[in-house]
């Protein structure tokens, strides 16, 4: 068997104390509560929020928009009445003996000015900007208006320090009949009328009142009409808090989705896969506190039926054994219940946050075995460990691997016969590693293996002294760290009597380190 493998005596690792293991475990320090003010939002508040936001910021850019349009639409018949004033007046203009004349009559220029609220300026000159009737104060035009003359044109402007609305055309001369032959190239005159804006800003304002006044009215309605459709809308969830809350502690069946509304459905979806998983770690803690209290009922009776026979004989010899017999159980009892709290700090710390590191799995296993020598030497078994050629590094925690491998080599030494051999095994496969523990035990059937695994579970017929609990810890820290733990029957083993097993964990390879030179 020994000439199989190439084994290498255990050495020690440099600066490991194993005296300050318990040290090493990891200390869960919760993170700080949260500000209860920072985490809580009312839903009614933040939809009715984002309802009314929009909305009251949208009312001031409605009104300035209705006074724009209100403004253009008062513009529309005070422009009309000056372009028709326009165009009396460009009739009245024409060209004697080459002289511009407006003939407009005294009652004519009374009904252009008649007006109770807006002052009316009129102007009319000639082809050099000569004044020929009105008001001399009026500001000219740009002069390229006067390429489309004929058409009345609009601009807004500024009289004595009063802004004025001014139509103004470009009108061709037309000479009278007895002034002799027209010209070949007309000449053009300019008329203009301006208006104060007195009539449009009121016009402009009954508008705006007689749009704006509504809204008042109709906001309030608006916002209570929100408020009550978001009162109904929201009340499923209050029916849904309600349900909740009547249930007994203890009911931890699903919640019926059917009575919810579709978009409440992926959040009660959510909460009965957080029930079924709730209600699966509870069943597991009451059958784990069963088995628990099954299991220590053994070591506790034995303990106390050894004291009190102990207390009965007389005989020092059967005293002796007695109180044997009592260490025996007490040492089961101490197993157990180390087992039970190793199991619970495995099954908690993903919870707690399990700290991966890289480290060098050769070296941890060759420190683990050199820790269990002393206890094969008492089972007469030659434990080994196969060296790989290099590191083999993965991310782990070393707590927790030191505790699955201790208890991998605890069960191949309870179960291997004396005088067979256990043999510790890293080797690398490519990117990934591989840890393997084998025995010349009795070997375990390919139909218990997936069960071996299960808490307190022991194989029939099987006489070693156990809890049942080593292996549940070695599958448990092995999905920690993402690992695949396969048995096998142990090939190198020569007695069809005992074929021995073969555990073997793939682990997957370490992350790759962050890349320093990006950006």
């Amino acid at each position: 068997m020994k000439s199989l493998k190439r084994r290498r005596a255990p050495e020690p690792v440099a600066g490991y104390d194993t005296a300050l293991e318990p040290a090493l475990e990891p200390v869960y320090v919760p993170p700080p509560p949260e500000a209860e003010e920072s985490i809580q939002h009312s839903l009614f508040g933040e939809i009715l929020d984002w309802m009314l936001a929009p909305l009251l910021l949208l009312w001031p850019m409605s009104i300035a928009i209705t006074y724009l349009v209100a403004k253009s639409i008062a513009n529309q018949p005070f422009d009309h009445a000056l372009e028709d004033s326009v165009t009396v007046l460009a009739q009245q203009v024409k060209e004697v003996n080459g002289k511009v004349v407006a003939r407009l009559p005294g009652s004519a220029r009374d009904i252009l000015r008649a007006d109770d609220v807006d002052s009316v300026y009129f102007q009319i000159t000639g082809p050099r900007n000569e004044a020929i009737d009105g008001d001399r104060e009026l500001p000219l035009p740009p002069l390229e208006d006067a390429e489309r003359s004929g058409r009345v044109h609009f601009r807004n402007e500024s009289l004595h320090g009063t802004p004025v609305r001014v139509a103004y055309a470009w009108v061709k001369l037309q000479p009278l009949a007895e002034a002799g032959p027209a010209s070949p190239e007309p000449r053009l005159a300019l008329v203009q009328v301006a208006e104060t804006l007195e009539k449009r800003a009121q016009l402009a304002n009954e508008i705006i009142k007689g749009v704006i006044l509504p809204q008042f009215i109709i906001l309030p309605v608006i916002l209570a009409l929100v408020w009550f459709a978001l009162s109904r809308g929201l009340s499923p969830l209050a029916q849904l808090q309600e349900r909740i809350r009547a249930r007994p502690p203890d009911d931890l069946s699903p919640i019926d989705s059917r009575q919810v509304p579709e978009e409440i459905s992926p959040l009660v979806g959510s909460l009965n896969d957080m029930l079924a998983r709730l209600a699966h770690t509870i069943d597991a803690q009451k059958r784990f506190i069963a088995d628990a209290a099954h299991q220590m009922k053994t070591p506790l009776a034995g303990m106390r039926m050894q004291s009190e026979l102990a207390l009965r004989q007389v005989d020092p010899d059967e005293i002796h054994r007695s109180l044997e017999q009592l260490a025996k159980s007490s040492e089961s009892a101490t197993r157990l219940v180390n087992q039970l709290l190793a199991l619970a700090r495995a099954e908690n710390q993903p919870h707690a946050g399990l700290a991966l590191e890289p480290l060098d799995l050769a070296a941890l296993a060759r420190s683990v075995v050199q820790d269990w020598v002393t206890a094969s030497f008492v089972h007469e078994i030659d434990l080994g460990y196969e060296d790989p050629d290099g590191a083999v590094e993965i991310a782990g925690s070393s707590m927790m691997l030191r505790e699955l491998l201790s208890n991998l080599i605890d069960n191949a030494l309870r179960y291997t016969p004396a005088g067979g051999s256990v043999t510790v095994r890293v080797r690398s496969d490519g990117e990934l590693a591989l840890l393997e523990v084998e025995d010349t035990g009795p070997g375990i059937a390919p139909g218990e293996r997936p069960r071996v695994f299960e808490r307190f579970y022991r194989i029939l017929g099987s006489s070693a002294s156990g809890s049942g609990l080593g292996l549940a810890i070695v599958r448990e820290i092995a999905q920690q760290h993402g690992a695949e733990i396969e048995i096998f029957n142990n090939p190198r083993s020569i007695q069809k009597k005992y074929p021995g097993s073969l555990f073997r964990l793939t682990f997957p390879p370490p992350p790759a380190p962050p890349d320093t030179d990006a950006d």
